[in-house]
């Protein structure tokens, strides 16, 4: 799967006020019929798993262009939006913020007679989306907004957002399922961020061997592992490692060591998928994999460093109702014209953009 970005956005506390949130999702419904009559859901999937986009359409919408709120607000008004019209787009919201993340699963099943794939197959890949990016990339961001948008032929997009609570900075992960090839190796379709680090990336192309011996490790017995992990904490090592060696307790990881041995696990993937294997088990393991076979680990942060109605706090200006009311009117009579063979409305909203494509490139001398 190609990457797309993450977007690195500073934690803004409090929310859009309800007159705004109201029209967002009458907005964000419009805009979404205009894109699946034009070119169908695939491509509004394509559209949200591009955070420049994805950050634009929230501008549009009238959110502030920096504030972390910016994702989950607009991911809830697409699932409001939208609720009521998902069988006749053909494209369903599940997950959202908080606890409700965590329904994803159910919310996935609950649509099931309406998909022509198994439900299972789209809530693997919510379930991985979310353990990659919290567990084999560790950033320093806990993942707690997760979105999930699905059609039925079982094309998908993840928006997902984690808190630095010490940076007070939000990460935005963006995944697209077209030409997945692996859910392990460079899974992103964009990360794109101001805030760069280091980190654990056991999802970077260079950290193949790095997959491979963690996997082998854990099908060794628990002790072996534990006495290994004990030896590390009395040695001397570089300070990348002494931070990855925070928290970690080879006494409590002798459990989950015991349940890897158990169950075997054949590749990373496998690995990664286990119930209670978290963030330090995958770091316990990393370290013991660079230590025994010389397989290190990337460092590499993947991450990449966007108002038509005003935003919410008043910058650039405040968000004008009128023009905000007529937004949403103009789209929705051309939609509704549009579906009864009258597209003369659509196809200016075309040629329109077709002009400003001309006039971007007159203007840069091309």
């Amino acid at each position: 799967m190609p990457k797309t970005g993450t977007a690195d956005l500073p934690l803004h506390y409090g929310k859009a006020p309800r007159w705004l949130f109201q029209r967002m999702a009458l907005l964000a419904r419009e805009v979404s019929l205009a894109i699946v009559t034009e070119f169908g859901t695939q491509e509004l999937l394509r559209r949200l798993a591009d955070p420049f986009w994805f950050q634009a359409f929230g501008c549009v919408l009238g959110f502030d262009w920096h504030s972390s709120g910016l994702t989950t607000t607009v991911c809830g008004a697409l699932k409001v939006g939208l609720k009521d019209i998902q069988n006749e787009l053909g494209l369903y919201v599940a997950g959202g913020k908080g606890g409700t993340s965590r329904q994803t699963p159910q919310e996935i099943e609950a649509q099931g007679d309406n998909l022509q794939i198994a439900p299972a197959t789209l809530i693997y890949a919510s379930r991985m989306s979310a353990k990659v990016d919290n567990t084999a990339l560790q950033d320093g961001y806990q993942i707690y907004h997760h979105s999930f948008f699905f059609d039925r032929s079982g094309h998908w997009c993840v928006v997902q957002q984690g808190m630095n609570v010490d940076t007070r900075y939000a990460r935005r992960y963006h995944w697209l399922s077209e030409g997945v090839r692996d859910f392990v190796v460079e899974p992103h379709s964009a990360i794109c961020c101001d805030q760069r680090g280091e980190v654990l990336n056991m999802v970077a192309l260079e950290s193949a061997e790095a997959r491979t011996a963690s996997a082998l490790l854990a099908r060794e017995m628990p002790g072996k592992l534990v006495h290994e992990l004990q030896r590390l904490q009395e040695l001397k090592l570089p300070q990348r490692h002494q931070v990855w060696l925070a928290d970690v307790d080879p006494a409590r990881l002798g459990k989950i060591f015991l349940t890897t041995y158990e169950q075997q696990p054949q590749n990373f993937e496998a690995l990664l998928g286990m119930p209670g294997v978290g963030p330090k088990t995958i770091r316990a393991l990393s370290l013991l994999a660079e230590i025994i076979y010389g397989a290190e680990v990337s460092t590499r942060d993947p991450v990449r460093f966007s108002f038509a109605h005003g935003g919410k706090d008043g910058y650039p200006y405040p968000v004008d109702r009128a023009t905000y009311d007529r937004s949403i009117e103009t789209l929705r009579t051309a939609i509704r014209r549009a579906k009864l063979g009258q597209r003369d409305k659509l196809d200016a909203f075309k040629r329109l953009s077709l002009w400003e494509g001309k006039s971007a490139l007159n203007e840069s001398g091309i």
